[in-house]
């Protein structure tokens, strides 16, 4: 698993509450969820985004309610993976359960910046921040890790009878 976009950079204790406000949590429509993905910390997040983007946030990312609109809302909005120095430990798993890419690396989370060129290689467990042509390992997925994200989730894994 290969990605590589900007950077969008937002800072430590980005609760699910802030990637996806309460009020829009009456639909489960992932493209209804992305026109509100960060809208209360940024409001021109999801006009700026652009698919393969990458968002890098800083310690405890996803913290907060145990809701799943939340990697919906950030997968939805075209980002391709998430790097963060730390993440909450139910988005962790809700975000690999609905296959969003996401990686601990704080080197590069306390590295890179707004609008940098950033290349993952998941598989490997590099980062690159092409801007400043320094690069950073982190932990691969397993391989059954790999398999969910890139059959879009845990559910469509199952089905196509790869787990």
């Amino acid at each position: 698993m290969k990605y590589q976009g900007k950077a969008i950079c937002y800072g430590d204790h980005i609760d699910t509450d802030v990637i996806i406000p309460a009020r829009y949590l009456n639909t489960s429509d992932p493209a209804e969820l992305a026109k509100h993905c960060m809208e209360d910390l940024d409001s021109s997040f999801a006009s700026r985004v652009k698919p393969g983007d990458i968002l890098v946030a800083g310690e405890n990312f996803g913290c907060g309610s145990s809701r799943e609109h939340a990697p919906i809302a950030i997968k939805a909005s075209g980002i391709s993976v998430v790097i963060a120095r730390s993440f909450a430990r139910i988005f962790y798993r809700n975000a690999i359960n609905i296959g969003l890419a996401i990686v601990e690396c704080p080197e590069a989370a306390a590295a890179i910046r707004e609008g940098d060129l950033v290349e993952a290689d998941l598989d490997r467990g590099i980062i690159r921040c092409c801007t400043a042509g320094t690069e950073y390992a982190a932990e691969p997925f397993p391989a059954f890790v790999q398999q969910i994200i890139a059959h879009g989730g845990l559910v469509q894994a199952i089905a196509d009878g790869v787990i």
